[in-house]
């Protein structure tokens, strides 16, 4: 897998359980604060579509996940 859908899995996951925790009709309700959590989340993403940065992708990079898929020269 490549930094950009790791990006997508973990943004999904963070999104998720944000959501499961910071949502008063969950059973797993803590505080309506893992909502801001949520926004966050969104936010980063966001400015990501336009400004091409986000810090997950460096901390990915550096543990050495590949930027691109290769290429299929039969495509």
């Amino acid at each position: 897998m490549t930094v950009e859908r790791w990006i997508r899995v973990i943004a999904g996951l963070f999104v998720f359980l944000s959501v499961a925790l910071g949502a008063p009709a969950s059973p797993l309700f803590v505080s309506e604060w893992f909502l801001a959590f949520t926004a966050f989340v969104g936010l980063n993403l966001f400015q990501f579509g336009f400004t091409n940065f986000c810090p997950l992708a460096i901390i990915l990079k550096k543990l050495g996940v590949p930027e691109a898929a290769i290429p299929c020269k039969a495509c």
